[in-house]
């Protein structure tokens, strides 16, 4: 199993930046990748980005340019690099791993990110 811990979000003016962190514990070297969701009032959770154990990444075009994932093995964590906020990016944001043989998914807590115009 996997334990996901969330932290970095926040409120932040249009325009400006906020780095997410997920710091994962458990079994961490079945994780097959890892990943950054985002849900809106209203709306279904969307995938943002995505890092896989061989460090290929992928991206919704929404955030293509601004925002990038990265990882530190060392510290069991990844990162989610958001710049040029929009107000639209406003959302609780869900660290995602996918774990094991059965590609079974762990969710962290989710931590709000607001961006004000």
């Amino acid at each position: 199993q996997v334990q996901l811990v969330e932290s970095g979000g926040g409120l932040v003016q249009a325009g400006g930046s906020l780095r997410l962190s997920c710091a994962a514990s458990g079994s961490i070297f079945s994780i097959n990748a890892m990943g950054w969701y985002r849900q809106a009032p209203g709306k279904q959770r969307e995938l943002v980005a995505a890092i896989t154990s061989g460090g290929s990444t992928n991206y919704a075009d929404s955030v293509k340019g601004r925002f990038t994932i990265s990882r530190d093995n060392a510290k069991n964590t990844v990162y989610l690099q958001m710049n040029s906020l929009k107000p639209e990016d406003t959302a609780v944001y869900y660290c995602n791993a996918i774990y094991g043989l059965a590609d079974l998914d762990y969710w962290g807590q989710g931590t709000q990110v607001t961006v004000s115009s």
